[in-house]
């Protein structure tokens, strides 16, 4: 059996967790796959897979060549059907990252319209407060909301979420609805932090082109944006947040806005990606994809 071959045998009993299962599937004999396995950890030097009587699990190495293996098979197969124009000529795994704001609000809804037209592309989604690393963790492309930082990365700017802020009836109804800046000595603010032990210089708003502050006190500091929103609708205070992801709690009468003519600086949205010298054809399309269900949402700068 050759290496990709065995590529393909090694993948699948990774994801089956069993060398039958695995060669039931691949129409193999049990022998078949077991042989091919060992044929690549003696050409790796390395154990793939701990193996007893009960169940198979990658080793650590093991787990590394199978995250490379998905990849270059998935190129593989792209490479096969380049020159086929459909959309259902399109396979292969796609990973991408953002945060679960947007991935719950404006990205999982639409993806069974895409899956739809493209059913043999796989989605690996990963919603994280992090900053992932694109290159090392093997993502094809990440959605960022706010101030990117200098990288190596490629950028797509899509556009701007304007930023509201919100409360809840209860909280509003025990406090006080402010009215104006000055109102906010009276009032309680959720601080987001990247890192916990941070302190956030307080309430945010434009002042013409100037971005300043009112520093507020607050009893709850979170680090993840659904406990931030979760926060705001348990009533433990104001906060700032990209209009979007709390358009159908504000409509809903779940969530407040406060002080509309204070609003702070609008948070970039940008689609990152690894400098390649091609991108490929499945990213690019799931990109071109993202680009427009999210247009809706956006304001250009």
């Amino acid at each position: 059996m050759n290496r990709i071959d065995a590529m393909h045998v090694y993948a699948r009993v990774a994801e089956m967790a069993s060398f039958t299962k695995a060669a039931d599937s691949l129409g193999l004999p049990k022998a078949s796959a077991s042989t091919a396995v060992q044929q690549l950890e003696a050409e790796l030097g390395t154990q793939l897979l701990h193996r007893t009587t009960r169940k198979v699990q990658m080793t650590q190495d093991g787990e590394r060549f199978y995250e490379r293996c998905k990849t270059l098979l998935a190129d593989l197969d792209e490479l096969d059907a380049m020159f086929q124009r459909a959309p259902q000529s399109l396979r292969g795994r796609l990973r991408v990252d953002m945060n679960s704001r947007v991935a719950r609000s404006q990205v999982i809804p639409r993806l069974p319209e895409f899956l739809r037209e493209h059913p043999h592309i796989e989605v690996e989604l990963s919603c994280t407060d992090r900053r992932v690393d694109v290159v090392g963790e093997g993502f094809d492309c990440v959605v960022r909301v706010g101030t990117l930082e200098d990288s190596n990365l490629v950028a797509r700017p899509l556009g701007q979420f304007q930023i509201v802020n919100c409360a809840s009836p209860d909280y509003l109804e025990a406090h006080g609805t402010p009215r104006e800046l000055s109102d906010l000595v009276n009032h309680k603010m959720i601080h987001y932090v990247s890192t916990l032990g941070q302190r956030p210089p307080g309430f945010e708003y434009l002042d013409g082109a100037v971005c300043r502050y009112v520093p507020m006190g607050g009893v709850f500091t979170v680090n993840s944006i659904e406990a931030y929103e979760t926060g705001c609708l348990a009533g433990l205070g104001i906060i700032q947040t990209p209009q979007p992801g709390v358009l159908q709690l504000i409509e809903h009468g779940e969530l407040v806005e406060v002080l509309p003519q204070y609003r702070a600086e609008p948070m970039p949205v940008s689609l990152l990606y690894a400098q390649r010298r091609n991108v490929s054809a499945r990213v690019q399309v799931f990109m071109d994809w993202l680009a427009e269900i999210l247009t809706p949402y956006l304001e250009t700068a």
